[in-house]
């Protein structure tokens, strides 16, 4: 099976103990593995998938935690370098009562940050695989560079690119700057992951149905918009494909967008999916796929320890 190879951020949560109260009202946080692009590096390789995580990692307990876990899972760590230049990164979250979160990050810089392009190897990439990346680390930073590498490489490999944005605000001082960026970006992409609410800010665009065209004619083979707890719909030139989400306790939607993509790039690599050939009835079972896997990760607190074994997914759907 061809692997997936994941780029960008593994850091540090740390999770409130206390739920529904500000980030300066948390009495006590629970330390928990997380990143956007680790991640989703975890959610494949939980689903029974092969990953891999390129990224950089402090030369402190926090940086042999991560490898540790990664590890435990599964992911393939070789690619992940190491630097005594910066920490690894963290980030302090606060949860509302409905599980969404509030984010500090304490990263300026941090070791993910520092990646450079002369540490990208081409021959980690094989024809068939699939490379994905966020927007976080597309920051102004050695990092930037490092992912144009990996991009470069993965392409001329044969592999198919994703792209989720996963839009974190309060990591940009200058707002206009990252849209830019991420519009730079939405090129690369052969598969792009949105949420219905990053689309007015990405696009500019007030209208879902004209910021959803907008980014179809950028060029992907397919769009998808997560759309939370009411499901997920996908788009390509001419088809639109919507599926209803499950209805679980939410505690902590932290992880549910890389889980949902992880899922959905596992399916892809397990089925030997071509996105310019694939029929509405496969696009909708893999929503579907990725809409459990998704909802049983709201379920639990965190991200990597909340993502759910490729039994639980199924006894979700019934099956």
């Amino acid at each position: 099976m061809p692997k997936i190879v994941t780029i960008g951020e593994a850091l540090i949560d740390f999770m409130p103990e206390q739920k529904g109260v500000g980030l300066k009202d948390v009495v006590s946080f629970q330390k928990a593995p997380g990143g956007a692009p680790a991640n989703v590096a975890v959610a494949v390789a939980r689903l029974g998938g092969q990953s891999a995580f390129i990224g950089k990692l402090g030369q402190d307990a926090f940086g042999d935690f991560l490898i540790q876990v990664l590890n435990e899972v599964g992911v393939g760590t070789a690619y992940i370098k190491r630097t005594d230049k910066a920490n690894t990164a963290l980030a302090f979250v606060s949860l509302r009562s409905d599980g969404e979160r509030d984010f500090s990050f304490y990263r300026s810089p941090s070791a993910d940050m520092l990646l450079d392009e002369s540490e990208i190897d081409s021959t980690w990439f094989d024809q068939g695989d699939i490379l994905h990346f966020c927007s976080v680390s597309l920051v102004d930073a050695p990092v930037k560079k490092a992912h144009i590498a990996a991009i470069s490489a993965a392409k001329a490999a044969g592999c198919m690119i994703c792209f989720d944005p996963n839009v974190r605000l309060p990591l940009w001082k200058d707002h206009e700057q990252y849209q830019r960026v991420i519009k730079d970006f939405i090129p690369y992409a052969d598969l792009l992951k949105i949420s219905e609410d990053e689309l007015e800010f990405i696009t500019g665009m007030k209208d879902e149905k004209e910021a959803i065209q907008w980014l179809v004619d950028q060029g992907a083979q397919l769009l998808i918009v997560t759309r939370g707890g009411t499901g997920a719909s996908a788009y390509s030139r001419g088809t639109e494909i919507n599926v209803e989400g499950y209805k679980v306790q939410v505690m902590d939607t932290t992880g549910a967008g890389d889980s949902f993509i992880g899922s959905f790039l596992y399916q892809i690599v397990r089925d030997g999916i071509d996105l310019t050939d694939v029929s509405k009835e496969q696009i909708r079972e893999m929503l579907r796929f990725s809409n459990a896997t998704a909802a049983l990760t709201t379920s639990k607190k965190g991200a990597i320890n909340a993502l759910p074994s490729l039994e639980e997914v199924r006894a979700c759907m019934g099956e």
